[in-house]
């Protein structure tokens, strides 16, 4: 039953080289030197890993284990050559893997059909927006998804070492809390009934950094329900927020879409996409076994990011984010159309083979030549504007110098605190990054922790924050005593960015850097902050121990242990006596 779905490619080239080209497309600006820094894409040249990356500080930890992995990362390699390396290494991971994903045609390739399913996936609404706002590890998430289909398969089937590389295809993902429930998802989809309590347990491993530490974290795991309005899948021009999901744009930052998605051809080339991923699985019984799970999870995808629009499932999902704990990560509804993105993938390549071998049934060559040329234009005529970083609008640039003054000092004076930055707020618009809304940087530049600002303003209505130490430090900003009774040792103050206005007496502590971008001011006689208790340190750090452990261990298992295959050996030849 999976036999076709995991079939190797007999002549896998092209699509490699198609992965290649689309990834460079994409990514070239990028690859210039310095940082991309757009809204929630924070890369700097070096991160700590400390107890705040392991998930330990004030704040949930929605950045778990990615902050841990990437301070193991930069420790070795400069954050610049990472982030360039993690965006290219998507673009390429996304195409290749939906071209790999669809099943081979009756002579065992799969030809254009995998030029068309690559393309519908890797060069997609999904891909450019979550780029512009972004949120790069979900795109990790997003990329491993037909790898990890094809890994599901594999241990479906029982094939030798099917789990570690299971494990292999799942880690991305797990870098983040979405990716790991969108890998979970493909994974009970896909991976059989006999077979999932190994594979479950195998992502649940993978999982346990950010589980552990959500439930052992004091704040709780609860959100603000307004969050599920503010987030709703939106409409892209014409047609509504479903023609946009179904097409798996309808992100909800208007800021975050391409120019193209405005066009009046989208509901045209959409439903078109659509009518070619329908003929696709509606011939020969494709939509059996694999297919019939692949699509199920799909519309599955498109239930979860439809239901902030529609107001019965919308005040279900109020109720679950502001009373479930971890049931936050339901509130960003597009997100979810990952899932309904491989089977739009997969059966769009597979509807161009259905067409173009109809037409050549009927002694039309020609046209069935044309027939797969339009198929592989569709998805680019979708989102026109993703080549050269979405439009030119990823561009990298570099740190000011006071950036690293300030780092030094704090990483070389011994004295206690913690580090507030002002003015008091998530984002930022910096004039030296072209005033680009991005994450305030100082959290993971910085090597102490850093409390700023968690609330969210989505159009102009607030999303409230979930970490009640930031609200009790901003209470305290105009009073130096209480931020050192707080723990705060030190006031950042970021010039060239839009704000509330610095309180006077925080202006008025000792100055001890002088910068251009950057002023960093010492709170007097701060009290070290309480430590998480030894018991929660214990338990995140053995989580992340697991994880790591689990990922080494599957490496060692694909590339060390000796293979089950029987080499074919050539016969001896039979020397005749002379």
């Amino acid at each position: 039953m999976t036999e076709g779905w995991t079939r190797p490619e007999p002549s896998p080239w092209p699509a490699r080289f198609l992965a290649a080209g689309v990834a460079l497309l994409v990514t070239a600006p990028t690859l210039a030197p310095g940082f991309v820094l757009i809204r929630d894409m924070v890369f700097v040249p070096r991160q700590d890993l400390d107890l705040d990356a392991l998930g330990l500080g004030s704040g949930l930890p929605r950045a778990v284990p990615v902050d841990g992995v990437m301070g193991l990362l930069t420790a070795v390699v400069p954050g610049d050559v990472v982030q360039k390396a993690v965006l290219l290494g998507i673009v390429f991971a996304a195409v290749l893997g939906a071209a790999r994903l669809v099943p081979p045609g009756p002579d065992g390739r799969r030809g254009a059909a995998a030029a068309v399913a690559g393309l519908v996936y890797g060069w997609s609404p999904y891909l450019a927006e979550r780029l512009l706002i972004g949120h790069w590890t979900l795109l990790l998430g997003y990329a491993a998804l037909p790898w990890i289909a094809v890994a599901s398969l594999r241990v479906r089937a029982r094939e030798p070492r099917a789990c570690a590389g299971l494990v292999l295809a799942c880690a991305p993902a797990a870098l983040s809390p979405t990716g790991s429930l969108l890998a979970a998802g493909v994974v009970v989809a896909l991976v059989g009934r006999r077979r999932l309590l190994p594979a479950g347990a195998l992502v649940l491993l993978l999982a346990l950094p950010w589980i552990v530490a959500g439930v052992l974290h004091p704040a709780g795991g609860g959100s603000d329900a307004a969050g599920v309005a503010a987030f709703a899948a939106r409409a892209e021009g014409p047609g509504g927020p479903l023609l946009a999901l179904l097409g798996t744009g309808g992100i909800w930052n208007a800021g975050a879409v391409p120019a193209g998605r405005t066009s009046f051809l989208l509901p045209v080339v959409t439903m078109a996409l659509v009518g070619l991923a329908v003929v696709g699985w509606l011939h020969r019984g494709a939509l059996r076994g694999p297919g019939a799970r692949l699509v199920l999870l799909g519309l599955a995808g498109l239930l979860l990011a439809v239901a902030g629009t529609a107001p019965g499932l919308r005040t279900v999902l109020e109720w679950a984010v502001e009373s479930v704990p971890g049931a936050g990560l339901l509130r960003d509804g597009q997100k979810w159309v990952a899932w309904w993105a491989l089977p739009l993938a997969v059966g769009a390549g597979s509807g161009a083979r259905r067409l173009a071998e109809a037409t050549s049934e009927r002694a039309l060559p020609g046209v069935a030549g044309l027939v797969a040329a339009a198929a592989v234009l569709l998805p680019v005529i979708a989102v026109p504007d993703l080549v050269w970083g979405v439009g030119g609008r990823l561009q990298p640039v570099e740190y000011p110098a006071d950036w690293q003054r300030v780092r030094d000092l704090l990483a070389e004076d011994g004295r206690p605190g913690d580090v507030l930055v002002l003015p008091f707020g998530a984002y930022r618009a910096f004039d030296w990054n072209d005033a680009r809304p991005q994450l305030d940087p100082a959290p993971r530049w910085l090597p102490r922790p850093t409390i700023t600002d968690d609330e969210l303003i989505v159009d102009g209505e607030p999303v409230a924050g979930e970490d009640p130490r930031a609200q009790a430090v901003a209470a305290a900003a105009d009073d130096p005593r209480a931020l050192a009774e707080l723990g705060v040792g030190w006031v950042l103050i970021e010039r060239g960015t839009p704000g509330r206005p610095v309180p006077s007496a925080v202006e008025s502590l000792p100055l001890v850097v002088d910068g251009v971008e950057l002023d960093l001011h010492r709170v007097p006689d701060a009290t070290p902050r309480p430590g998480a208790s030894p018991g929660r340190v214990t338990a995140v750090v053995v989580a992340h121990a697991c994880w790591l452990a689990g990922v080494t261990g599957a490496l060692l298992w694909i590339t060390t242990l000796p293979s089950s295959v029987t080499l074919r050996r050539r016969p001896p030849r039979k020397r005749v006596p002379e």
